[in-house]
Order: structure tokens, then sequence, then C-alpha cells
């Protein structure tokens, strides 16, 4: 009985360690994306970051500009959390089913898993639980940015099927 109540704390500890990791790499990547466009197409690197907080602020955090505790860290702490769900997802999906198929497969599936995640994000939920930042981006700039989030989860499930 106390080996499988161990194996499952070790198998909840090696789930949650990879979500983090597959989460904070596609996340970081994207933070970047929208901070480079978001300067490029509104003028600001700080709005599109702080667009997720209108999850909280409503219309007002679509509208700041600037840094703020309030809308900036709360953006991100919202836009963290969702890329470690997208990356727990894609670690049990894709990476634990397509090691076999390598570099290819990792990669499809981060990118098929991102599209899925870009049409739940923009289409499906209620306008009050989308990204908020596709208020602040070109279309080119919201596919660059889920561009950023497939490279980050093909790139750890890459880097930890290795390990194995």
């Amino acid at each position: 009985m106390e080996t499988s109540k161990g194996s499952w704390r070790g198998n909840s500890v090696a789930l949650v360690k990879q979500a983090v990791m597959s989460g904070t790499l596609s996340s970081i990547l994207s933070i970047v994306m929208l901070a480079v466009r978001g300067k490029r197409d509104a003028g600001t690197a700080v709005g599109p970051l702080n667009a997720p907080s209108h999850w909280l602020f409503g219309k007002e955090a679509l509208r700041a500009d600037g840094f703020s505790w309030r809308h900036t860290l709360t953006g991100l702490v919202i836009h963290q959390a969702s890329s470690m769900l997208w990356g727990l997802t894609y670690d049990q999906i894709f990476r634990k089913k397509n090691k076999r198929n390598g570099v290819r497969g990792l990669a499809a599936g981060a990118i098929g898993l991102t599209a899925a995640a870009a049409l739940v994000d923009l289409k499906m939920v209620p306008s009050r639980l989308t990204p908020g930042f596709e208020h602040r981006l070109s279309r080119k700039s919201l596919v660059l940015t889920y561009g950023a989030f497939a490279a980050g989860l093909a790139i750890t499930g890459i880097l930890l099927s290795r390990r194995r």
C-alpha cells in the first residue's frame, strides 16, 4: 500500500515539475513576443502584458499602457497560470505519446495544442476570459505570440524527452 502511495506522490511531483517547466518557458517566450509586438502595434510593451488582468479589473486593464502592480503583475500571473495548464496538457497528451516520433512529433504536438489553445482563448471562452492581448495586437502579432508559445512547449518537450 505504501509503495503505491509513494509512487503516486512521485508521479504527482514529476507532473507538476513538467508543467512548471513547459509552462514557464512557453510563458517567457510569449511574454517577450507580447512586449516586442505590443511596442510595435500599440506603442507600449507593457499594454499586452496588462491585458489578461481584465479578468479581474474589466476594460480598464485593456487600456492600461504602463507598468502597474495591479495590472502588470496580475496579468503576468494569469498568463503564467494559463501557460502552466497548457504545458501540463501538452506533457500529458503529446510529450508522453510522441516520444517515439522524436522532434517532429513533439513539435507537431506543440503546434497542434497551441492552435487549440488559440481557438479556445480567442473564440470559445466568454470575452471576459480571453487573454485580452488580442485587443492590443495585430493578427500577425497574435500568430507570432502563439508561435513563440508553441516553441516553448516543443523545446521543453524535446529536452525532457532526451533526459529520460
